[in-house]
């Protein structure tokens, strides 16, 4: 059914932006001092800073105990079940020792119950971290520097020591990093990392992942290494000891993984009907270890196990001062990704049951679980997307369920962590490589990109390329830069416009796209589709020049030309095709102009042309006095006449108007533009620099020597703001020249052509 179409009509007065500013009664802006109420110091400020800071204080009060307890209950619960072997698994990615894996599920879990503001994300360890911490600690405590002289054999006791002191040091690193950056409210930090970037660069941590658990599956030990093609390096030698694989870790493995596969299989087929999902982490974990205490997998098929669980809680550890410069840098990006991957979830969570996530108090209270855990020997965390899905399905509201789950880790340390020393290492590789199929379906972004955004599909390659073959720390920067890059690179090629009018409207549009809209004769309308700034100031001006061109065929030129970034490429003689090139024009006009200054044969002619000039104006005044008389509105100019308006009005005339003496184009024999007045469509304006205020006074100055008038139109109150700060409003160019919509632009500049801004006019929408 078609829509039945109204027909309205508003007539009003053209508005230039001095004239809008005048009826609007424009002033300044009042200012936002937010940095006052931080100085005050009042019993509310503090109760306020206090519950800001430690947002436990402001909701467990509070708690609905009967409606919320139970469903924490048996989600803390379900989560802690799921914890304890990934806790397990992601300290062997760490390359750390398993036990590390528990401590890092406890304290850091617990430190974000008290400062988090998110209901439901599960902090914690996380496979991205891990493999991140564990690139760190292999390249600065390898396996090569603890071989023992006599045997050739490598010290564990002492590698795995200095691991952990790395670990810890790192985690305090990285807890620093993200408080002060939180403090200092720099939580906008992760508005660099677009979804593309994030997604392409956790599908490369999981192939980095993937990778370092093959040692694990196959049994075999290749050498450390870290840097650019690391993980090359890495397959390739894993690929040439496939020979030396221990049979019961490969069958180890492949078991636990298909059945930890089946059980997840269940799970997603009765999702609908089980209350909680089965926890197949832990049946599995509990059946390898039972299989391999009974079978004796370790003294009979040489399988690797855990080994010595030590019971029980150790004790606080100061970091390594030493090693400082060696992880600043690491440490800083470990602290972005981590951040960058829990603001995204508690922000997807928030909006699903609608509460609000504080950006900088995440990140001050992810710092504070780093910074705490790395004094208690714990390696950096974040969450984990599985376990918040878990902790989310299985009814939890609020970080009650965290602690509870931190609470049964803190229970299997001190208790029941030494019934897992025989628990075979090939089946956290298989529990870790099966949660890793979430993160590497992600590959299906590049055919939704593809159709999508192939810009953001560039991101997500460039992204997942550079993080495999540079390294995970390095990957991520490449990918910052080339994104940002793309941005500047997407600011200076944007599409430019002629724009015509809608037949019954007042809205223009492009007249390549638009094959009813018309341009407005003698009045051409230009836009970009960005921002002008220093980096596409040059362009902006050049594709002016190409698309506005006058002359008879301009239409033709701006449908069939090429694109504006190629405006530069074209040959003259298709130049010549279009109209008269408008540089060409104000060469060859001064190169007259000297000519006939310095031989003197045109000085009758020259006083002739002023005196046209005079007549010329005052002929224009007369008209524009009577149809202003006619017009009837002299209450609506009333309305936005100021006092100094006809000084302003004086002022951007002569400005306007041909410098006495200076002859015209067709007197020196020169081809006239088929368009005398030329409008600046600026609404994408967001900002102005110098470089840009420098492009528009040339503008105008280049199109006046060629007799066009222009104008400028849609420019939003910030931008006229920075307009006025740079000095752009002057005696040739005021703010008569500004007007507040294209169309009124186009109405004042039909019903004065060539003129220059004098006097309200009507325009009528229809």
């Amino acid at each position: 059914m078609e829509p039945r179409r109204r027909d309205y009509c508003v007539e009003r007065p053209v508005l230039s932006q001095g004239q809008l500013e005048a009826l609007g009664r424009r002033g300044l802006a009042p200012g936002t001092r937010r940095w006052r109420p931080r100085l005050q110091c009042s019993r509310a400020r503090a109760r306020a800073l206090l519950l800001q800071h430690l947002p436990v204080l402001a909701w467990l009060p509070q708690y609905p105990v009967h409606t919320w307890l139970l469903g924490d209950l048996l989600s803390g619960l379900s989560v802690a079940i799921m914890q304890l072997p990934q806790g397990l698994a992601y300290a062997l990615l760490a390359g750390l020792p398993p036990v590390f894996g528990l401590y890092s599920s406890f304290y850091p879990v617990f430190i974000y119950f008290l400062f988090g503001t998110s209901r439901h994300i599960s902090v914690g360890t996380f496979a991205v971290m891990s493999v991140m911490v564990g690139s760190v600690t292999e390249s600065l405590a390898p396996d090569e520097a603890f071989l023992q002289a006599e045997n050739a054999t490598v010290n564990k006791t002492a590698r795995d020591a200095t691991r952990v002191q790395v670990a810890s040091t790192l985690s305090v690193l990285v807890g620093l990093f993200q408080v002060g950056l939180g403090l200092v409210r720099f939580g906008f930090v992760v508005t660099y990392l677009s979804e593309p970037l994030v997604r392409g660069y956790t599908t490369a941590a999981s192939v980095h992942v993937l990778i370092s658990q093959l040692k694990y599956v196959f049994g075999v030990h290749p050498s450390s290494r870290s840097g650019p093609l690391s993980l090359i390096y890495t397959v390739l030698e894993v690929c040439q000891k496939l020979p030396q694989s221990v049979v019961g870790n490969v069958v180890t493995a492949a078991v636990a993984g298909v059945g930890l596969a089946a059980v997840k299989l269940l799970n997603d087929k009765l999702q609908h009907r089980l209350p909680v999902p089965l926890p197949g982490e832990l049946l599995t974990l509990i059946g390898a270890t039972g299989i391999s205490y009974g079978v004796g997998l370790k003294h009979r098929f040489g399988v690797a196990v855990v080994g010595d669980i030590p019971a029980g809680l150790i004790p606080p550890a100061a970091p390594s001062p030493q090693h400082f410069a060696k992880l600043v840098g690491s440490a800083f990006t470990i602290a972005v990704v981590g951040f960058a991957i829990a603001i995204s979830l508690g922000k997807i969570f928030a909006l699903r049951h609608g509460y609000r996530v504080d950006s900088n108090q995440e990140l001050v209270a992810l710092g504070l679980s780093n910074l705490v855990g790395g004094i208690f020997q714990c390696f950096p965390v974040s969450c984990s997307m599985s376990r918040s899905l878990v902790q989310e399905g299985a009814g939890g509201s609020t970080q009650v369920a965290g602690a509870v789950s931190s609470l049964f880790i803190l229970v299997v340390i001190v208790k029941l962590g030494e019934l897992f020393q025989d628990l075979p290492k090939a089946v956290l590789a298989a529990t870790i490589l099966v949660n890793l199929k979430g993160m590497l379906t992600q590959v299906t972004d590049i055919r939704a990109l593809w159709e999508a955004n192939r810009p953001d599909l560039l991101i997500w390659l460039v992204t997942f390329v550079a993080t495999i073959l540079v390294n995970l720390d390095l990957g991520l920067v490449v990918a910052v830069v080339f994104s940002l890059l793309l941005v500047v690179a997407r600011t200076q090629l944007p599409r430019y416009s002629v724009l015509g009018q809608v037949p019954g409207t007042d809205i223009y549009r492009d007249v390549a796209e638009y094959s009813e809209a018309t341009e407005v004769p003698g009045v051409k309308v230009f836009r970009s589709s960005a921002t002008v700034y220093f980096a596409n100031a040059e362009l902006y001006s050049d594709a002016l020049k190409q698309r506005v061109r006058p002359g008879p065929l301009v239409r033709g030129c701006v449908s069939e030309g090429p694109p504006p970034h190629r405006a530069h490429a074209l040959p003259p003689a298709l130049c010549l095709q279009c109209g008269v090139d408008v540089d060409r024009l104000i060469s060859r006009k001064k190169l007259l102009l000297q000519r006939a200054l310095g031989s003197g044969r045109h000085k009758g002619t020259l006083q002739e042309q002023a005196a046209a000039c005079e007549d010329t104006s005052a002929a224009n005044n007369v008209h524009t006095s009577i149809r202003d008389a006619e017009s009837g509105c002299e209450d609506c100019k009333a309305e936005v006449s100021t006092g100094n308006e006809p000084e302003e009005m004086a002022a951007s005339g002569q400005g306007a108007a041909q410098a006495p003496g200076t002859p015209t184009l067709k007197a020196l024999g020169l081809p006239q533009p088929d368009f005398h007045s030329l409008v600046l469509d600026l609404s994408t304006l967001s900002f102005v620099d110098t470089v840009c205020l420098k492009s528009l006074k040339n503008i105008f100055r280049d199109f006046r020597e060629i007799e066009v008038e222009v104008y400028m139109a849609a420019c939003h109150t910030p931008v006229v703001a920075q307009l006025e700060a740079g000095r752009f409003f002057d005696a040739s160019i005021s703010k008569q020249h500004l007007f507040a919509s294209v169309h009124d632009a186009v109405t004042f500049a039909v019903q004065h052509p060539g003129s220059g801004p004098t006097s309200p006019v009507m325009v009528t929408k229809l």
